[in-house]
């Protein structure tokens, strides 16, 4: 279990909010609708009422999908995605987008031996405090920080040499990415870094079968995308692959 200290933050925070303040605003407008149509207009009036009224319900409700996907759900799917990645305890993972650090930390959990890198731009928009400072502060409370290596880099250029990983991880990260173009480098980049045999397992909200096209152009042929899952808000598809042996370059 995570240290309660740690802080994870909450995803997307602009579009929590967002819908938050539209579910209280179209809310304040349905009861206004109710109170000043329907004695005059009595149809017309309790239909747009009820209409705003359901809308506003749905939008405080799928706002509160996304905190309790941030707070819980990815939690407990933090632990399934990382099991897909078989560690040992004495490789070298690179968490590809990491954030607050909460797949970073769970890898370092498991390692003994090895080491955890997380690569990140800190977009403040993808994640609520979003720094290298907040993620080296979730290490030390979970007291995994001697484990764990940080650097601000664009996925689409990573700062390692080929082959110097033994798995790579990455969850709601890559779609960010501007243009198809520019996800496929960057998943060109993840491979590239990886050893022969190396594990990827990354989790996204869409653009996973562009992820799958990719790997598969590169010549992996162990890859497999999961259908939707619903732990996390909104849901998720799952990618994991082995880099063979012998595969095509990534450039």
């Amino acid at each position: 279990m995570r240290d309660p200290k740690a802080d994870y933050g909450i995803d997307a925070p602009t579009v929590v909010r967002n819908l938050v303040v539209g579910g209280v605003i179209v809310g304040i407008a349905g009861a206004l609708l109710y109170v000043i149509m329907v004695p005059a207009w009595p149809i017309a009036g309790t239909i747009l009422s009820v209409a705003a009224l359901v809308s506003a319900v749905c939008l405080l409700f799928t706002g509160g999908l996304m905190v309790w996907s941030s707070k819980y759900g990815k939690l407990r799917q933090r632990e399934r995605l990382i099991d897909f990645l078989g560690l040992a305890g004495s490789e070298k993972v690179i968490d590809v987008g990491c954030g607050r650090g909460l797949l970073l930390i769970g890898v370092a959990r498991r390692l003994r031996g090895g080491r955890a890198f997380g690569v990140d731009l800190w977009q403040s928009i993808d994640q609520s405090g979003n720094s290298p400072e907040a993620t080296m502060a979730n290490a030390k409370a979970e007291r995994l920080a001697d484990r764990v290596d940080i650097r601000t880099a664009d996925m689409r250029a990573l700062p390692f040499p080929d082959g110097s990983m033994d798995c790579a991880i990455s969850s709601i990260a890559i779609h960010n990415v501007p243009g198809e173009d520019g996800r496929a480098k960057a998943i060109r980049e993840i491979a590239r870094v990886l050893k022969a045999g190396g594990r990827l397992a990354i989790q996204d909200i869409r653009a996973t079968d562009e992820y799958v096209k990719t790997l598969r152009d590169l010549g992996w042929k162990d890859v497999e995308e999961s259908g939707l899952n619903f732990m996390i808000f909104p849901p998720v598809r799952i990618v994991l692959g082995r880099k063979p042996e012998r595969v095509r370059r990534s450039d």
